[in-house]
């Protein structure tokens, strides 16, 4: 947690990973979250590990530790007109209400726009969506492998021209980059408000997420009225841009966009000097040419060795590549470490382990991030705050309108 966004309160009534990440990041950055959930259900991910539909790890679900780290939880039945008015209370002291309800949702429980509004007319009202606000599917839920790695074009991106079935996204892939760009919106609208005075209504789609990461390859297809073409790794236009598989089964990425500049001293790294001067190879133009026999060489010879002794052999070199690392890998990357990307906290059970932190830093200070809340764990607390008093806070819970 950093300061730079000290004071700025925000609700957010949101669950899954895709807004609740936004949330995250603002909590990242200082803020003070605070996450709505229902006080029988909670936020439908608590129930995941338990299901058996996702694998926790060591008692940890990380599931809800990754995107709500930080927050506050309420648990609160925004059903029922009390509970609303819980609810509208706590809007009145926000700076930012945060949602991905669905439109019919919102308009139901009495908390769209024009209904947060009139409780407090300054407040940034910030929504996620599947596919956007106008459209056919504007009323329509959708999640990351649906509106962002199917119909945003991204799965089929890294699908192969054979046929076979394209890759199947990460889990939340899309809902981490979604979350960002939310709370980037955000930002920006705070910061319009405290110029202008004036509010903002913040919107990001998980479809417009994926037409911007996939910025190039969208409008490279609509200047060329045609997908930008595919290149199989046997065929790469550069063969010094590509990847490499070692001999004992891992993967090299070299980058060297500038292939002329970096192509003699690679070869004599790799072992290669009679490919400096074949005259196949012997520039960017006939490399291209010949590119199906230059990555057979560089196959061939790269597959000879293990992982540790390219590793060995490119120390110092000043063209970039690096090794495709695994998930697990990361945790003991030493420039993850130096960095503080992945800092350490323990959950309410006593469970340490890593959580990966939000990308931006401020000040070249890494950030310190705490856990996610348990269920409903700040009820109370929050309550208190809003000027409720023991025996009423007694009196919703036992009309089940808070947990």
């Amino acid at each position: 947690m950093t300061d730079i966004l000290r004071g700025v309160r925000v609700v957010e009534l949101a669950s899954w990973t895709f807004v609740p990440a936004a949330g995250a990041v603002l909590a990242d950055w200082g803020a003070d979250v605070i996450k709505i959930e229902h006080p029988e259900t909670g936020d439908p991910q608590r129930g995941l590990v338990s299901s058996g539909v996702v694998t926790g790890a060591g008692g940890v679900n990380h599931f809800i530790e990754q995107p709500n780290r930080g927050k506050r939880s309420v648990g609160l039945d925004t059903s029922s007109p009390e509970g609303r008015e819980v609810l509208m209370k706590l809007i009145e002291t926000a700076d930012v209400f945060l949602t991905n309800l669905l439109p019919e949702s919102r308009r139901r429980m009495g908390v769209d726009v024009e209904h947060v509004r009139a409780r407090n007319p300054k407040i940034i009202y910030a929504r996620g969506h599947g596919y956007g606000t106008k459209g056919e599917l504007a009323d329509q839920g959708g999640y990351d492998l649906a509106a962002y790695w199917a119909r945003g074009g991204i799965g089929e991106a890294y699908a192969a021209d054979d046929g076979s079935y394209p890759p199947l996204q990460r889990p939340a892939f899309g809902d981490v980059y979604g979350g960002l760009t939310i709370a980037a919106g955000i930002a920006g609208a705070l910061f319009k408000r405290e110029r202008t005075g004036e509010p903002s209504v913040v919107d990001v789609s998980l479809l417009g997420a994926a037409i911007w990461q996939l910025g190039p390859d969208v409008v490279g297809a609509g200047v060329l009225g045609a997908d930008i073409p595919k290149f199989q790794l046997a065929e790469m236009p550069n063969p010094v841009a590509s990847i490499y598989k070692t001999r004992d089964g891992r993967h090299i990425a070299f980058v060297l966009l500038q292939a002329d500049r970096f192509w003699a001293e690679f070869c004599r790294r790799i072992g290669r000097p009679d490919l400096i001067d074949d005259e196949r190879f012997a520039n960017a133009a006939v490399r291209f040419n010949n590119r199906a026999a230059c990555i057979a060489e560089l196959r061939k010879t790269i597959g000879s060795q293990d992982l540790a002794y390219w590793e060995k052999a490119f120390e110092g070199f000043e063209g970039v590549w690096d090794v495709m690392r695994t998930a697990k890998e990361v945790h003991h990357d030493p420039q993850v470490i130096a960095n503080g990307y992945l800092p350490r906290t323990t959950d309410a059970n006593g469970n340490e382990f890593a959580l990966a932190a939000s990308p931006v830093q401020f000040d070249e200070t890494p950030l310190s991030l705490g856990r996610a809340p348990t269920h409903g764990e700040h009820t109370d607390e929050v309550l208190a705050e809003l000027g409720y008093d023991e025996e009423a806070i007694i009196d919703l819970k036992v009309k089940s309108v808070v947990l």
